[in-house]
């Protein structure tokens, strides 16, 4: 173990804590405001280690129906789209490499949407698995458009082309969905359909936020486990391949990976952007650039910007919220435009 790693022990302890307390702390607010202490108690009761006998049924509803599935589906997207935004820079060799900035985000919001306005016929059960699937299908091939756009004859990715790359895909993504929404979809669907593409959490319950856990394990597990493969790549594809690294299928294997990835929170969720952008930036200031210290970080520094930003988006406006896109963009876009002008000084 390196000392970086080693090193990055007591910011992980932080982090889970700062993450646990958050929960109960977010957990509790909103029109009805609950003491940590009492959201804790629901929650140690549904789980058959204290008896709970001082809950009521109010505040078990309030809880456990409502609110805790909604938090746990934030923290889990915040932990995969911050472990995407790390596998992206390290991949692409560039420091504004994100799911939305690439244009993975509107490709497979496309594909949601697109059930969504077509799919009315489907049932309770197939309309989730057809928009998880189409959404799979549109992020998988917005990332191939933006790779076939920007990658030069020598395999290079410059980063000024593989952004402006994103944002093509993304505004023609864009531009389809509002299309398809203003053309085939009814007023108040059409109202939905725009809400959902802001980001929004307010539709998930156990089902969904059980779904967006399991996908927040898998990209920690199978991620992490990638993350010596990841301080390859960061030498360049030469030392890569020198060091045994089979470079093509390695690369290809993980960018389609984080495309299913970024794909399996914005059918549950909609597209959500700037956190895999701001948050690997932030984590590598404190525990530097090796990966195996980078991704368990950022994945709970992800989840605790996303349960606040949340947080902010339902309750900074009594009785109404905003879309979370718009809290993440305010937080994200200052961090763009700083890596910007510090790439504007390296050229």
């Amino acid at each position: 173990m390196t000392p970086r790693v080693r090193g990055a022990a007591v910011p992980a302890v932080v982090l889970a804590l700062l993450l646990l307390g958050s929960v109960l702390v977010a957990v509790g607010l909103g029109s009805v405001r609950l003491p940590p202490a009492d959201v804790a108690a629901v929650v140690l009761r549904r789980m058959h280690l204290v008896a709970g006998d001082g809950v009521s049924a109010i505040d078990d509803r309030i809880v456990w129906q409502l609110r805790l599935p909604r938090v746990v589906a934030t923290a889990a997207v915040g932990a995969v789209l911050a472990l995407c935004g790390v596998v992206l820079q390290a991949l692409t060799r560039n420091d504004l490499a994100d799911p939305y900035l690439l244009g993975i985000s509107s490709g497979a919001a496309v594909g949601a949407v697109l059930v969504l306005v077509f799919g009315v016929g489907l049932s309770s059960l197939a309309l989730p698995a057809a928009m998880t699937l189409a959404s799979f299908v549109g992020g998988l091939v917005a990332l191939a458009l933006v790779l076939a756009m920007a990658t030069g004859r020598g395999g290079d990715l410059p980063p000024s082309r593989t952004i402006l790359a994103g944002v093509a895909v993304a505004q023609l993504a864009g531009a389809f969905t509002s299309l398809a929404i203003m053309v085939f979809g009814e007023r108040d669907l059409a109202r939905q359909v725009l809400s959902w593409t802001l980001g929004s959490f307010a539709s998930v319950r156990w089902t969904q936020a059980l779904a967006l856990l399991v996908l927040g394990l898998v990209a920690v597990l199978v991620l992490v486990a990638a993350a010596g493969v990841l301080d390859a790549f960061a030498f360049g594809d030469v030392s890569a391949q020198a060091l045994g690294i089979p470079v093509t299928r390695a690369r290809w294997t993980l960018l389609v990976l984080t495309a299913l990835l970024t794909a399996g929170t914005v059918a549950v969720v909609g597209p959500i952007g700037f956190v895999g952008l701001t948050v690997p930036h932030l984590v590598r200031i404190v525990v530097g650039p090796t990966h195996r210290a980078l991704l368990p970080l950022s994945a709970l520094a992800g989840a605790l910007l996303m349960v606040w930003a949340d947080t902010l988006a339902r309750t900074v406006r009594e009785g109404e919220e905003i879309p979370v896109g718009v809290v993440t963009a305010v937080l994200g876009a200052p961090l763009l435009v700083v890596l910007l002008r510090r790439q504007a000084r390296r050229g």
